[in-house]
């Protein structure tokens, strides 16, 4: 098992056997590392009880198409040789692409520190940073095929601008590489001064057969348990290779009558659902970032997704990545799960994703904790 697979598991593993409750189990595991939306079960679950989502028919019970019923469709992502991907980003990612394949990720390092040139930011995404990469990969032996863009971001928060998406499309049509863009945040930009633009909105994609977007409602529509998700290609061989795989990750009918019932209902999600989401979203990240600012903790602040990207190496002992192992171990013994670097494949040691998506009472317990134990010098 890889390592920052094994971070994870770890965590989430400890996390499931000793769960924090308020009434049962009051010094449980607090959990700020697991990107799940907390904060719209009131909405959902008045929405998933009115009658017109209690339908069930023969054909839901039966072997379907493992496309989908006609209507809704499902597919999952894969591909060979080697991709790029700009790291930090999601770690389970790795496993993920290769688990029907020998498939490679090639890192393109993202660093916190702005240096002279193009960047105006801390982890700046650049072409020039992909041609680098591009071309170090293939000093190596290695065939890149692919990148992987993940807009929103996961773990820093980032939105692209629409020009930035232009020209990391054109860079991969230039060296003819297919681009999988991960949307799965995308309803889930809080800030309106942030606008969103999915690469299926841009006005002319420069290389369409080999543009490929995928999205699930696990984390727009706070339901992290229901594991539907799609992928959007006009690659006519690509979907036909993804059907092969739908036996294997076929959405159960009745699900796919619940969500489909649920997307169609505008009126529920342009005027409640989706507005009071991004409310509570802002809210509860506005809180975090206050409390961060309290302890004099450097972040990121941006304005998608569930989690603050946090800069807690000055709590190390010295700049290592084993240090930072042992800090989230040590937060972890004090019952607060929090995501570490690491497991993101950062290049920097000392940051962490933390997660605001909880309510308010498990924000405050979760941070009074990190605080105590952050001031102590040694980490076991």
């Amino acid at each position: 098992m890889r390592l920052h697979q094994g971070i994870l598991q770890e965590g989430y593993n400890q996390y499931h056997a000793n769960k924090h409750d308020e009434h049962s189990n009051p010094h449980g595991i607090i959990n700020l590392g697991t990107s799940e939306n907390k904060l719209c079960f009131d909405l959902l679950q008045k929405r998933l009880m009115r009658p017109d989502m209690l339908h069930i028919e023969p054909a839901f019970l039966q072997y379907p198409d493992w496309k989908g019923h006609s209507f809704f469709h499902f597919s999952v992502l894969m591909f060979l040789d080697a991709i790029l991907i700009p790291s930090p980003f999601y770690g389970v990612i790795t496993e993920d692409v290769s688990l029907y394949s020998s498939v490679k990720l090639y890192h393109v390092p993202l660093y916190s520190q702005v240096p002279t040139g193009s960047d105006v930011r801390p982890f700046q995404l650049t072409v020039e940073k992909l041609e680098n990469s591009l071309k170090e990969a293939k000093k190596e032996g290695l065939n890149i095929k692919a990148l992987i863009l993940l807009n929103p971001h996961n773990p820093l928060g980032e939105v692209y601008s629409s020009e930035e998406l232009i020209s990391f499309l054109q860079f991969a049509k230039m060296h003819k590489l297919h681009v999988i863009v991960d949307e799965i945040y995308m309803l889930s930009v809080f800030n309106e001064a942030d606008t969103f633009r999915s690469v299926l909105s841009l006005d002319g994609l420069p290389d369409p057969q080999r543009t490929h977007v995928m999205w699930g409602v696990s984390k727009d529509f706070a339901m992290a348990g229901m594991r539907v998700g799609m992928v959007y290609s006009e690659n006519r061989d690509l979907v036909q290779a993804l059907d092969q795989l739908g036996c294997f990750h076929g959405v159960p009918g009745p699900t796919q009558y619940l969500m489909a019932q649920l997307l169609r209902d505008r009126d529920w999600l342009n005027s409640e659902f989706l507005p009071e989401n991004r409310h509570r979203l802002r809210e509860a990240h506005s809180f975090m970032i206050e409390e961060l600012k309290k302890l004099d903790i450097p972040f990121l602040h941006r304005s998608a997704g569930f989690f603050i990207w946090a800069d807690l190496s000055k709590y190390l002992k010295e700049k290592t990545f084993a240090e930072e192992l042992s800090l989230w171990r040590c937060f972890l013994k004090h019952k607060v799960l929090l995501s570490c670097g690491q497991a993101f494949s950062c290049v920097s040691p000392g940051w962490f994703r933390i997660i605001f998506t909880d309510r308010l009472h498990k924000l405050q317990l979760g941070l009074t904790i990190t605080l105590i134990h952050i001031s102590v010098p040694v980490f076991l």
